[in-house]
């Protein structure tokens, strides 16, 4: 059989996988004998022209498929495939739990549904502001009498605290100036778990007591006081627990877990990409303290009044259309040292192209999750901001 009809076979058996929502067990006898046993170096050829080949989704699925085939292919497939930070793409789940690309910002938008609080994130797969866009995570708002909380999830349905899907959530204070990112897995080595009745509920889906499922603080958001009403544009600010602020200059480097909790594992039964045997506690990155560096701060970049609109603006070069007190540029902080041209970058901009419809472009050092959380906040009502 020559490489171009294996690969062929491949796409083909992957199609199947998808049209069929399972994938093949490494139990299946026909994938022992056949494809298990490939020569490694045929398989490592294979598999990297079928990486190449398929760089956007949905025909990123073939690589998918094969990392769910057999243990071999699934560790060739897990080496081959960069983080988002190198390749730029977001291909197995743990992706929206990494740091994005340095450069270009990935680009992304958000749909909102007023009916039931429900927020859908999509990374865009044009430079169109319509297009369908692969879904990649959920939340749903629940109010409560004193917080409001965000409910992030894998799952576009399932949205409960729970849930095997749950990948964390957003806190709000009552006046919604204040807000917590949560994180429903350790960030690093040595994060400490946040008590409450979500946290337990979630440990109902604990497996492993080396990767403890739970509520780990890895960001809080500020809005500050708005003096001027309703024509002065808001000013937040990110404290980035989990992350160093050294990370947004040339060579720095930002926690990258490389292994989804495994409470997770359940939403995707047929690929044993997600478990692992080895020591949870080496998928962590070490705790920040002991890097003995600040935590990263990020902060809205400023916009300037236009005389001719009456209105304040920033350039997001084409990608938000509609005026919104919604809209905002992150960037670096930083309080002691005049902005490095690094931190000048804008780290991830948020604005309004329709009712519904929002853009949501972010880069290194922040990843998926943490930029979608810093974007929701920014859907809450701030009684003391507007």
């Amino acid at each position: 059989m020559s490489l171009k009809s294996i690969i062929q076979d491949m796409r083909s058996r992957s199609r199947r996988v998808v049209q069929d929502g399972t994938a093949p067990e490494p139990t299946d006898g026909l994938v022992q004998s056949c494809w298990a046993n490939m020569p490694q170096e045929l398989l490592r050829e294979v598999l990297m022209r079928i990486e190449a080949s398929e760089t956007s989704w949905p025909r990123r699925k073939s690589v998918v498929a094969c990392a769910g085939v057999c243990r071999s292919w699934r560790a060739i497939t897990k080496e081959i495939v960069k983080t988002p930070e190198v390749s730029g793409k977001l291909t197995f789940p743990i992706s929206i739990k990494q740091p994005g690309p340095r450069d270009p910002l990935l680009q992304c938008f958000i749909k909102r549904n007023r009916s039931n609080q429900t927020y859908y994130l999509f990374l865009s797969l044009t430079n169109a502001l319509n297009d369908d866009g692969k879904f990649l995570l959920a939340a749903r708002k629940c109010k409560r009498p004193t917080y409001t909380d965000y409910i992030i999830s894998l799952h576009a349905e399932d949205l409960s605290k729970g849930s095997s899907t749950y990948v964390g959530k957003l806190r709000s204070n009552f006046l919604g100036t204040k807000f917590t990112i949560f994180d429903g897995q350790p960030p690093h080595s040595g994060a400490k778990i946040t008590k409450s009745r979500s946290t337990r509920l979630v440990n109902l889906k604990q497996v492993s007591p080396k990767f403890p499922a739970g509520n780990y603080p890895v960001a809080h958001i500020s809005y500050e006081l708005n003096v001027l009403g309703s024509r002065g544009p808001r000013r937040m600010q990110c404290i980035m627990d989990a992350i160093p602020a050294s990370a947004v200059e040339p060579g720095g480097v930002a926690p990258t877990p490389t292994e989804l909790s495994l409470s997770n594992v359940e939403l995707f039964p047929s690929f044993p990409f997600l478990r692992s045997k080895s020591n949870a506690d080496s998928l962590l990155s070490e705790p920040l303290a002991s890097q003995k560096d600040e935590m990263l701060v990020l902060r809205n970049k400023t916009p300037r009044w236009h005389e001719q609109l009456q209105c304040w603006c920033l350039n997001f070069h084409g990608r938000v259309t509609i005026a919104s007190v919604k809209n905002f540029q992150l960037v670096a902080s930083s309080e002691t040292e005049p902005p490095s041209q690094e931190q000048e970058k804008i780290i991830l901009q948020f604005g309004k192209v329709g009712k519904d419809l929002f853009t949501m472009d972010f880069r290194y050092p922040i990843s998926t999750f943490q930029a979608f959380a810093i974007c929701l906040s920014s859907f809450d009502t701030k009684i003391a901001c507007e």
